[in-house]
């Protein structure tokens, strides 16, 4: 068979576009924050992660360029060798002070934090436990792991009496790594990591989780899920990310500075990998500067997304309890997600619309997220173009509601049997 034969057969894409309902990589030529350009028009942005609003904030804007003056674009080397700079440890040592950890490790993207925090800690015969609705990257970082000799099992999501059935099937003397999204990226559901705390020391297992939703969204002045539930000495490693709160590009682990040495000498992710260029560094801790001294703006965040919540469910959408900047609108099959993103658009509203295989068969949604810098006008206009909208659709009907609230329930209760704990 030729490699490229299912290349050349992947026709789908095509024929969404042929329909005009294709939803991605629509280039955006001006963005404001909540006000983007795109193909000329302007539409109120309801779908980035730029939480805070801080990627047009003058002074992250003006902290990236001087970075560029002083050390140039790129790095030309990994941490390992040539491309640590003291921006990166600067960087470094004020994540750690502001998370309460005693070390953190830099990463030049998000994904490639969860890649080489997992794979550079787990090894054969080890075992990594992940929610079933856990990011994609610490899926890619599990099965990496898993090529070299780790096992991967996984258990219903935040299903803490199923995180407790898998690890009570794992051997005792394994070393055991239980692994969750803080914030959940496409629903904006929390953890329950006291439980999941609770569990894991039971069963001598170590606990990473990823707060690339969180950090800048809940917890104490935006510090994460772990401050959330006063659990940072009991949370052995958090992740994060830049390119959301940070208002810039990479990520990063804290945790124990043993621990945080340790991947620095065996992570291939630091090793064989260019580091974070200096904009990069300069941006976020222009933007940790603001939140530090902003706190406010975390409130104001919540704020929005709670307004949004409740007038998504005033109108009658299903969409999902929360306290996150997420809130997803649920309205059921894929055509029906395609066409509501399509007109949506029409109208001047810019969302994300989630299909299969990224949401369980019954759950395409627009995943909706908001900023601290969308004003009520902003707002008002989302509400008053979905409610158009969802009526023109009929998804505002109570028997509709009824379908789509029956589909949720079918698809949590089906999408991983308790019987199941294999990685797929």
């Amino acid at each position: 068979m030729d490699l490229f034969e299912r290349c050349f057969a992947f026709t789908r894409a095509d024929e969404v576009k042929a329909l005009g309902l294709y939803p991605y990589f629509h280039p955006i030529e001006e963005n404001e924050g909540p006000v983007v350009s795109i193909g000329g028009r302007k539409f109120i942005m309801a779908g980035s992660n730029n939480y805070l609003g801080l990627t047009t904030h003058p002074k992250v804007k003006e902290a990236a360029m001087a970075a560029i003056r002083k050390y140039g674009t790129g790095c030309s080397g990994s941490r390992y060798l040539t491309g640590t700079l003291d921006l990166h440890v600067e960087l470094e040592e004020r994540l750690a002070r502001f998370l309460g950890y005693e070390s953190v490790l830099l990463f030049s993207t998000g994904f490639q934090t969860a890649l080489g925090t997992i794979a550079g800690l787990v090894q054969k015969g080890d075992y990594v436990i992940s929610d079933r609705e856990n990011h994609a990257s610490i899926v890619a970082g599990a099965l990496m792991a898993k090529g070299m000799g780790a096992e991967f099992v996984r258990y219903r999501h935040n299903d803490m009496e199923d995180l407790e059935r898998v690890l009570a099937r794992v051997p005792e003397s394994a070393g055991k790594l239980v692994v969750s999204d803080g914030v959940f990226s496409v629903t904006g559901e929390i953890v329950e990591l006291p439980r999941l705390v609770e569990i894991a020391r039971r069963y001598n297992a170590r606990v990473l989780v990823d707060d690339a939703h969180a950090i800048g969204v809940i917890g104490v002045g935006g510090r994460g899920t772990a401050s959330m539930f006063g659990l940072i000495q009991e949370t052995d490693l958090t992740m994060g990310t830049f390119s959301k709160t940070f208002a810039s590009l990479g990520g990063f682990v804290a945790g124990p500075e043993r621990v945080i040495n340790y991947l620095k000498h065996h992570s291939s992710a630091i090793i064989f990998s260019a580091s974070p260029t200096p904009a990069s560094c300069a941006a976020a801790l222009a933007a940790l500067d603001i939140l530090e001294q902003q706190p406010q703006l975390v409130d104001r965040l919540i704020r929005n997304a709670s307004k949004m919540r409740q007038g998504f469910k005033g109108l009658g959408f299903h969409t999902l309890d929360g306290q996150t900047a997420i809130v997803p609108v649920i309205v059921g099959d894929v055509q029906t997600a395609l066409l509501f993103w399509r007109k949506l658009f029409d109208a001047g509203v810019y969302v994300n619309a989630f299909i299969p295989p990224g949401v369980p068969p019954n759950m395409s949604m627009m995943r909706t997220s908001y900023m601290a810098t969308h004003e009520e006008e902003h707002l008002d206009r989302i509400l008053e173009v979905f409610e158009h909208v969802g009526r023109e659709l009929g998804l505002l009907t109570p028997e509709a509601r009824e379908r789509i609230a029956a589909g949720i329930v079918q698809d949590r209760l089906s999408h991983v049997p308790a019987s199941e704990h294999r990685a797929q």
